[in-house]
């Protein structure tokens, strides 16, 4: 008997399908549409098919994966290693078949469509005054018959011509010390840290002193590169997290750690690496000297904070959720393996509690709800949303598990961010057509300029407005099921086994929205609202005048579409506004402004945290949140701006036939 067909599972992507064993890996990433470059056409020649296999137990996906489950390397794949060089552990895709069960990484080099990573930073005012200065000083020579060393004699000349006392000097600025002194001739410009500790000299005047300042989310990670001395930014960059290939969500990889010990390690390494990669880009982009750059910050979700540090993010699985540390973290920047100034200083901005982490300090630290008279709802989208609600009076936090819907993992057709995914949807009410825009094409698909441009897929934007647009033009009813009676109408609906689907694309690939598409959004915007309506209850409010979505994704959702669905509580439309990337934003506040640092440790403290896993009425503001946009809220503000559909459930669209054949007799 044959052996069964292997499972194979393609991270980043999420997809995953059959197939027999001898199958290509590349043919099967075709197969599934998942993007694995290929410029040779499978000879085994250009090389960009490289992939990687995960090792190990995969709960999440019930399999054990094994490099072994693959065929052996054959001549064709020796002869490149041998011609262009493979990465231990890298393998072509083009060459190496199926023979079990295998979860497979396509690493970011080997995708045709690169990455789009939408945390570009925000126009902000931040008042300069960073916590890392340049001072110029002539020394003293020294003089035979002298016992004071250079170091001594430099610190004296600080004291006397700059007022800064009781200095130490950083153990790795030491051995930069003499040949600075005296290729400059005695005078030296240095760089010192709050005030106490000298971490750089350079001989005669250095006037270039950079930061970086890095929002390490659970799917990208970017980073912005600023002049410490005007602020201004001079580099952004970003790229996916390469931690994805452990698990797409938080949890995911909290459960990586646990299913295999000692594994912490192996997390942290990956996002380290990530980090030193970025600050070499950066460095590069700007055309610098990577030992300019003298000061970092970093913000990023409290598995991700635990993960940088290398603290194992166990506790943060389950009840009580108890961090290792809430306060910020101060370290050298080479204990995070950057490869910067050996002197260089990493500020990681305080968590707040158990999932409100160090991204939500710098998205109040941006944002500022704690300056001003009117309540805020600040809402951090992404796979775990982090709400933040109040004012100088007050201020709450939550975090509601949305899961990886909203960056379209989980959804049939779904894709993260790249260009061919698409963004936004408009559908006819009365002929129920689509009109698509991707990413990367500003016209529309009915205008001509569209016409040649490939289309792969949807990001989270595009499957909200879609799911939006289905309710506004009376696909979707109330409850989130798709009208099947509507097939008479249009061939865009059709069945799918049980259910119905709405066709959305009808080109190659075909893009279909299904209805478990549509509940695993109902289940991610539930989760989302009802976090709201938990911290509105706490405050002793109903509604909010003002809400703010940030967050790279966030930033890109539509505010009326969002209200449409229900991801956030009635508001008028216009006051729902993108804050952008707060918690780079955030992070770059604290790069560049010393007494913001202080300030966000203060607020933090006195932030009241709300854990929606064990309260009560959290279950019961999600079941009435699964319902587009509300089971008993009408929406009276955005329904003055948008005409909502009337209240239709399943039920009521079944014909009665059906209903008598559900009866039970008496």
């Amino acid at each position: 008997m044959s052996a069964p067909d292997a499972l194979v599972v393609f991270t980043p992507s999420g997809r995953r399908g059959r197939f027999e064993h001898g199958t290509t890996v590349l043919e099967a990433a075709r197969r599934l549409g998942v993007d694995l470059d290929s410029v040779c056409g499978g000879r085994g020649i250009c090389g960009r098919c490289q992939i990687e296999v995960s090792e190990g137990e995969h709960a999440k996906h019930g399999i054990v994966s094994s490099r072994a489950h693959l065929t052996p390397a054959g001549d064709l794949e020796a002869r490149y290693a041998a011609e262009r060089g493979l990465a231990p552990g890298r393998r072509l895709g083009c060459t190496a078949c199926v023979t079990g069960d295998l979860v497979v990484d396509v690493p970011p080099e080997s995708q045709l469509y690169r990455q789009v990573v939408r945390k570009e930073a925000d126009a902000h005012p931040i008042e300069i005054d960073p916590v890392v200065r340049l001072y110029y000083v002539e020394v003293e020579e020294p003089v035979l018959g002298t016992a004071e060393s250079d170091a001594r004699r430099l610190l004296a000349a600080l004291a006397r011509e700059w007022s800064l006392e009781n200095l130490t000097i950083d153990p790795h600025a030491l051995p930069t010390l003499q040949p600075a002194l005296r290729h400059g001739s005695w005078a030296v410009t240095v760089a010192v840290h709050d005030e106490t500790t000298v971490t750089a000299i350079w001989p005669g005047l250095h006037d270039r002193a950079y930061g970086i300042a890095f929002d390490v989310g659970s799917t990208t990670v970017a980073g912005h590169l600023c002049d410490l001395i005007t602020g201004e930014i001079l580099a952004s960059a970003g790229e996916m997290n390469p931690q994805i290939r452990f698990g797409e969500d938080l949890m995911s990889r909290v459960s990586y750690v646990m299913l295999h010990p000692g594994s912490t390690e192996q997390l942290t390494k990956a996002v380290r690496g990530c980090l030193a990669k970025l600050a070499a880009e950066l460095a590069r982009s700007a055309g610098i000297d990577r030992t300019d750059v003298l000061e970092v910050t970093l913000v990023g979700n409290p598995v991700m904070h635990h993960l940088l540090l290398g603290i194992d993010p166990t506790e943060l699985g389950g009840a009580p959720f108890a961090l290792a540390v809430d306060e910020a973290v101060r370290l050298p920047a080479r204990a995070l393996g950057l490869p910067l100034s050996p002197g260089a200083r990493a500020y990681v901005l305080p968590c707040i509690a158990g999932h409100v982490g160090a991204d939500t300090a710098g998205v109040i630290l941006s944002e500022a709800p704690h300056l001003g008279d009117q309540v805020n709802l600040i809402v951090d989208v992404g796979t775990n949303a982090e709400i933040v609600l109040g004012n100088r009076e007050r201020l709450l936090a939550a975090s509601s598990p949305t899961g990886p819907a909203f960056e379209g993992a989980q959804i049939s057709c779904g894709q993260r961010a790249a260009p061919g995914a698409i963004e936004r949807v408009r559908i006819d009410p009365e002929t129920l057509e689509p009109r698509v825009r991707v990413i990367g094409c500003e016209a529309w698909s009915d205008e001509p300029e569209f016409s040649g441009t490939q289309v792969t897929g949807i990001c989270g934007s595009g499957i909200i407005e879609a799911i939006a647009e289905l309710h506004l033009a009376g696909v979707l009813t109330t409850d989130g099921t798709i009208d099947g009676m509507l097939a008479r109408r249009t061939p865009r609906v059709v069945a799918d086994e049980r259910t119905f689907a709405y066709v959305l694309w009808a080109g190659e690939p075909e893009l279909v929205i299904t209805q478990n598409d549509v509940r695993q959004i109902q289940l991610a915007k539930a989760a989302l609202h009802a976090g709201c309506v938990l911290l509105m209850e706490r405050y002793g409010i109903a509604q909010v005048d003002r809400i703010r979505l940030a967050g790279a994704f966030g930033s890109q959702i539509d505010p009326v579409h969002a209200l449409v669905l229900g991801l956030v509580p009635d508001c008028e439309p216009e006051r729902v506004t993108a804050a952008g990337n707060a918690a780079g934003t955030g992070a770059r506040i604290a790069l560049l402004n010393r007494e913001a640092r202080a300030e966000i440790e203060r607020v933090v403290r006195e932030v009241e945290k709300v854990e929606t896993a064990v309260e009560p009425r959290f279950q019961e503001h999600f079941v009435k949140a699964m319902a587009i946009p509300h089971d008993v809220d009408p929406y009276p503000r955005l329904a003055r701006r948008v005409r909502l559909p009337g209240r239709r459930t399943a039920s009521a669209e079944r014909p009665k036939r059906n209903r008598r054949r559900e009866r039970r007799p008496a």
